[in-house]
């Protein structure tokens, strides 16, 4: 089943990552850290679906979409750049593995922080933020999604990692065994990871090396 939905703003959060604020279909229901598959109403571009995870909450009058953009590519998210006001995006299946389970390390690659938006958002909501930590790595300062809500909301507990810049304050190079073990705390955390395949597959070495069970490990399988 298919709901088409009319956009009512977007914006520019960095120089290459997009907010869309769109209406919110009857019946729609996710949980913080769900995606759902999206096409444009748009002649020629109806049946390229891809897959977006909402940044709003389920209880929110609206939906919400945080999406990397490659105007490159000549491909959807370049079409979804020259949207506004009016248009229609349709909407189909609701998904996702990734879900709160407990306190732990979110440890997140570029667009990969998207689940993490909702997630965190929703703990804000509930004042159960606690210890959760984030690792965020990116290419460069410029690349950072929301850095100053996270600053605000996690403090000490948001860490940057840049791949292409050594700037004080943050850390450089990737994400390392070494810069996980750092900010373990107990026994007990979850571990959520989110990112391109290739830094999932690095990260999930550098649990395994740690000893971190596999049921502490919660990440996005699409």
């Amino acid at each position: 089943m298919s709901q088409n939905v009319k956009i009512k703003s977007t914006e520019h959060l960095t120089h290459d990552v997009l907010r869309i604020v769109t209406g919110k279909p009857e019946g729609i229901t996710y949980i913080p850290g769900q995606a759902v598959d999206m096409s444009i109403n748009k002649n020629g571009w109806e049946k390229e679906i891809r897959t977006f995870t909402f940044t709003s909450l389920p209880e929110d009058s609206y939906l919400e979409f945080t999406i990397k953009t490659y105007p490159a590519h000549n491909g959807v998210t370049q079409q979804l750049l020259a949207l506004g006001e009016g248009d229609e995006l349709t909407l189909y299946d609701v998904y996702g593995d990734i879900s709160y389970k407990g306190e732990g390390i979110f440890i997140a690659g570029g667009a990969g922080i998207t689940p993490f938006i909702a997630i965190l958002k929703h703990l804000e909501k509930l004042n159960l933020v606690g210890n959760n930590k984030l690792i965020f790595a990116n290419k460069t300062k410029a690349d950072i999604i929301l850095e100053n809500k996270f600053k605000n909301l996690l403090g000490n507990n948001f860490i940057n990692i840049l791949s292409d810049e050594n700037l004080e304050g943050y850390e450089h190079g990737f994400i390392s065994a070494g810069l996980i073990q750092k900010h373990i705390d107990n026994d007990s955390q979850y571990f959520y990871l989110c990112g391109p395949d290739p830094m999932m597959t690095a990260v999930e070495k550098h649990l395994d090396s740690l000893n971190i069970p596999k049921d502490k490990i919660v990440r996005e399988a699409f």
